[in-house]
């Protein structure tokens, strides 16, 4: 039976580069994105071409209240497409904040909890009873709860929770057969905090220099880590935290 994976924040960077290597190895995909609906759609259309089902709805992950609407419209998709559950949810979506401990205001810290704490948390709770019993969940946390960067304090600490709320899912699902990791990348060409390692060339080569591989991660090294995760062959891996970082700061 195909699979159906939902991919929080998937419009665009690696939660796009993930939804689409879900698709490359069969499965189907629900989507969310939070402003961007043109390249939500697009996603969609790149799916669809692969051969497989897509559909792009929109959450704010930093809402919780949006949730319960949010399920009944996964609920229907479902039913659309003939199924009562779904087998994956990777929680994606998320935005960056770069500002030093000494200056990081209670709206900065806040905005960070509540999409990468609060919102994983309570969209997790919500969709679980969609969730298959030997169903996959991935949360998505950072190279940096690894090692410490300068104005990256609230940031960190927020995806520190993320892994060890990932450990509870692990325990706490596991009698259902359901799998929760993280996966941590290092530093990768994206748009995070307006593209900085992807378009700053100083940024780029400072990174490359810590990294074993000698260059900084693309999208293309995080999505297939992510779905490869998702596979069968991977039922017994859990409670892990993953790090896809080339070798950073080793």
């Amino acid at each position: 039976m195909t699979t159906i994976s939902i991919v929080t924040g998937a419009s665009r960077g690696l939660g796009r580069n993930t939804a689409l290597n879900i698709a490359r190895m069969g499965g189907d995909v629900i989507l969310t994105y939070r402003n961007g609906q043109e390249n939500a759609e697009r996603v969609v259309a790149e799916i669809a071409a692969l051969g497989r089902k897509a559909v792009a709805l929109q959450l704010d992950t930093g809402v919780v209240a949006s949730f319960p609407a949010f399920v009944e419209k996964v609920r229907a998709i479902l039913a659309s497409w003939e199924r009562d559950g779904f087998d994956h949810l990777v929680n994606n979506a998320g935005h960056g904040e770069m500002a030093m401990l000494a200056e990081t205001t209670e709206a900065q810290f806040d905005a960070l909890f509540d999409v990468h704490v609060k919102g994983v948390f309570f969209l997790t709770q919500a969709l679980l009873p969609l969730l298959v019993d030997g169903g996959r969940i991935v949360n998505f946390s950072s190279g940096l709860t690894r090692v410490s960067s300068p104005g990256f304090s609230a940031y960190s600490a927020a995806k520190g929770a993320v892994e060890i709320m990932t450990l509870y899912m692990a325990k706490e699902l596991g009698s259902r057969g359901i799998t929760a990791n993280t996966i941590a990348p290092g530093a990768i060409e994206t748009d995070f905090l307006g593209g900085v390692v992807r378009d700053t060339p100083a940024y780029k080569e400072a990174f490359a220099a810590m990294i074993a591989l000698g260059r900084v991660g693309l999208p293309d090294d995080i999505g297939p880590a992510v779905a490869s995760l998702l596979q069968p062959s991977n039922r017994w891996v859990t409670a892990q935290r993953i790090e896809v970082s080339g070798g950073q700061n080793i």
